[in-house]
């Protein structure tokens, strides 16, 4: 089978694998259908992820399953799925408090062998380990390239939301207009916000959250702190979603949140920087960081995309076969790409 494969730092390649095969009672095989290129799979291209050459990546997928296990009761042969980006357990302490994305033996899949040693997605079919907890079926009608959004990106601008306890009436900004930012821009929405302010430095992103109902605010054109304390009487907003990950971000994120608001932290932070955790302490914040809890959250998403509560479908801006790979990367890391998605 094809395969997309890490060489190096600025290179992946197709290359021809052996078809995975079943390895346990709740394994599934996939055939992929559409696979998704992602944010966090720029930083395995970066070489930011210490990811093996030759080791096949990507975490978004949507297929129909060609194989199960004795033990797979949630799903069948030939039923049409999506898959959530990292597996879980089930059985651990935090799974059984369920907390699947601190699961003591997670994995992710596409992120080499620190990760869980779990190959990836962008190939022609894929070995899924615990399929009951991992696959869904997906919806009747629903398209491929949403139900795709379902297991990841989506999931996680949901999560990020959920995460930080939006309720009817809040008032929401987000920073960072990227996937998962315009989607976490729909969930406040759908959670019930009254008023969502979108921040970014791209127009043309701006212009789609505008199209979602939120209030567009470019980064350095606009004053977005003056703009935001205008429109909330001056107290700013109930909860702030940073879907940048950067100490730069995360410091106008506390200047945004109202006093005992809540910033949610959604991007992939590395390394150290500088927090006004004064002015944080002096607010009363809540800061709610991490990664995305997708397993716990996915059939709630899959129920706001299936009633159009949610619709990812216009941050798909490129559909691309899976021997494009590589210039598919090029116009992602070129930001000429929101979203990319690639079948067979």
């Amino acid at each position: 089978m094809r395969a997309v494969t890490f060489q190096a730092p600025g290179e992946v390649r197709i290359e021809e694998k052996d078809e995975p095969e079943l390895l346990a009672g709740d394994d599934c095989v996939v055939r992929v259908e559409a696979s998704g290129i992602c944010g966090s799979d720029l930083h395995i291209f970066h070489g930011r992820v210490p990811v093996e050459p030759g080791f096949t990546i990507g975490h978004e997928f949507v297929g129909t399953v060609l194989a199960a296990g004795e033990g797979v009761e949630r799903v069948a042969v030939g039923d049409r799925v999506l898959g959530c980006f990292h597996v879980a357990c089930a059985t651990c302490s935090s799974c059984l408090r369920g907390d699947y994305h601190r699961c003591e033996h997670g994995r992710t899949f596409g992120h080499g062998s620190k990760l869980g040693d779990l190959q990836g997605a962008q190939a022609e079919q894929l070995l899924v380990p615990r399929a009951n907890l991992t696959l869904r079926r997906v919806p009747a009608g629903m398209s491929d390239e949403v139900a795709l959004f379902a297991g990841d990106v989506m999931g996680t601008g949901y999560h990020a939301v959920a995460h930080a306890g939006v309720r009817a009436g809040d008032t929401v900004a987000v920073l960072g207009l990227g996937p998962v930012g315009l989607c976490a821009v729909q969930a406040a929405s759908a959670a019930g916000a009254t008023e969502v302010f979108a921040i970014d430095s791209v127009e043309p992103r701006l212009a789609m959250a505008e199209r979602f109902g939120a209030v567009p605010l470019h980064l350095s054109e606009d004053d977005p702190k003056r703009a935001v304390r205008a429109a909330t009487e001056g107290h700013g907003v109930d909860v702030v979603v940073d879907a940048v990950g950067d100490p730069g971000p995360l410091a106008m994120a506390v200047s945004l949140a109202r006093d005992a608001g809540t910033v949610s932290g959604i991007g992939a932070y590395a390394g150290k920087g500088e927090v006004p955790l004064g002015l944080a302490w002096l607010k009363g914040l809540t800061l709610r960081l991490g990664l995305a809890n997708v397993i716990a959250h996915v059939d709630r998403v899959l129920g706001l995309l299936e009633a159009g509560k949610l619709d990812p479908s216009p941050l798909v801006t490129h559909h691309m076969k899976l021997e494009q790979a590589e210039r598919a990367y090029e116009l992602y890391d070129n930001r000429e790409a929101l979203k990319v998605v690639l079948t067979p």
